[in-house]
């Protein structure tokens, strides 16, 4: 099969392949494997039943799985091993099977090595995904057919044919995908580095050393951006082997992105006014300078001003849901660590009614008490880490319980009925958790649209 995934196909034709994880990413890779006809394994923690049906229909085809508690336990003689994201790769089963062996890889991974196009890869511990789709809309507007993929999007091997030389791939990359990467795209954004996943990462170098990976193996003639104002990816410009740019929104930078009087500069040439930018919040400013710096002497900067005026945000990212009785709700599910909360109170000029908690990540909470002391009126809490929250509040001094009236809720929804109870005509309620959602929902997006639904649900 003359293309390129066609000649990668042909290249595992006489290998045993093994998939972990029967998921959205790797569910189109394992078909179109089968359809490539490769020998697969597609080993999942999950029982037959929990499928719908999907096995069945795959096992039809020629795949062989191994399900349930013992998944990893079948890869001896494996020749590859494609991992799910969020999978840790030093498990004893990868170990060993990597020491016979195996070559342990990823859908991401592979469709790095395969690309045909410039790809503009973008990670961070907060802001990555808006700035992910900044970049892209800022391409496709200035006339660029675009793939998106990573972290959003969907999986883009099983399209690698389909892109062009002439194309643009943007990915959002998280530290899990980039935990094994070996490869770095031509185009690399750091937006920041912050605590965050140290329930999975075995401590804070770790994480930083993943984040590093997506321009540690870049070239000559590459470019990495990176938040000047952080000191972690500020570090980072030294490791740099291809070109830097530095973004700042606290000081002017000789070379770089940077804010002057209120107007975007590059280089000292006026790009952008931070008026024209629709998207609330300082964060949302960075998340430009970031995306600026990124498609520079690609986009011209007449479409970024155009385009900055009218990109309304991405879905739970301080989502405007509804006003009812002159209260204004807003979805920020995305915020699963302090940092992002933090982003997402400073984005308003009034004190918020915030509903925060969710599941414990390991983080630590003492940044936020200050926080939400100086722009929160009410604190209402649920989750796993309510305690934690509520401790870093009570803590912080100058904190007044008269001022600030902390309540606990069972769940979301009876939070969302107490936030409408409390709140006031002119307020605000923001569902901003500072955690991650698996304590009671699948997903950030899951949490999210609940929340939505019961406050479209209030009357």
């Amino acid at each position: 099969m003359d293309s390129i995934l066609g000649r990668y196909m042909e290249l595992l034709k006489d290998k045993r392949v093994a998939v972990i994880g029967i998921g959205v990413s790797n569910t189109p890779l394992i078909e179109r494997l089968l359809e490539g006809g490769v020998n697969v394994l597609a080993c999942d923690r999950r029982q037959r039943a929990d499928f719908g049906g999907l096995i069945e229909k795959l096992e039809a085809r020629g795949l062989k799985t191994a399900l349930g508690p013992d998944y990893l336990d079948h890869l001896e003689g494996v020749d590859v091993i494609f991992r799910t994201p969020g999978m840790r790769p030093d498990l004893p089963q990868l170990v060993k099977a990597v020491e016979g062996g195996a070559r342990l890889t990823s859908e991401m991974e592979t469709f790095m090595a395969l690309c045909p196009c410039k790809v503009i890869a973008v990670t961070g511990s907060d802001g990555k995904t808006t700035t992910t789709t900044i970049i892209a809309g800022l391409l496709e507007a200035a006339g660029y057919r675009v793939f998106v993929g990573g972290n959003i999007g969907h999986p883009l091997l099983c399209e690698v044919d389909d892109i062009r030389p002439d194309d643009m791939v943007v990915l959002e990359l998280s530290s899990f995908q980039l935990l094994t990467m070996r490869q770095s795209p031509g185009i690399a954004v750091v937006t920041n580095v912050s605590p965050n996943h140290l329930d999975v990462h075995k401590g804070m170098e770790e994480y930083i050393s993943a984040k590093r990976n997506i321009f540690a193996w870049q070239e000559a003639g590459d470019l990495v951006v990176l938040n000047a104002d952080n000191d972690i990816t500020a570090a980072f410009a030294r490791e740099a082997r291809g070109d830097v740019t530095l973004f700042s929104r606290r000081k002017p930078l000789e070379r770089g992105v940077y804010l002057k009087n209120g107007m975007v500069m590059h280089g000292g040439r006026p790009v952008l006014s931070a008026e024209e930018i629709r998207l609330p919040g300082l964060h949302n400013l960075e998340n430009y300078m970031a995306a600026i710096a990124a498609v520079d002497a690609i986009v011209p900067d007449e479409v970024i001003r155009d385009y900055a005026r009218t990109f309304g945000g991405v879905e739970h990212r301080i989502e405007f849901v509804r006003e009812l009785d002159g209260v204004k709700y807003y979805n920020d599910s995305i915020a699963s660590s302090p940092t992002r909360t933090i982003a997402g109170l400073r984005s308003f000029d009034q004190k918020l009614i915030l509903i925060a908690g969710g599941y414990d990540k390991h983080l630590d909470y003492t940044v936020i008490g200050p926080e939400i002391v100086e722009h929160v009126k009410a604190l209402i809490l649920t989750g796993d880490t309510a305690l934690k929250i509520k401790a870093a509040v009570l803590e912080t001094p100058g904190y007044d319980a008269a001022a600030l009236p902390i309540v606990e809720c069972a769940d979301l929804k009876a939070a969302v009925d107490r936030a409408k109870e409390m709140a006031q005509p002119g307020d605000v309620v923001i569902l901003s958790p500072a955690s991650a959602s698996f304590d009671q929902f699948k997903n950030f997006m899951e949490r999210g649209n609940a929340f939505k639904r019961f406050v479209n649900e209030l009357n």
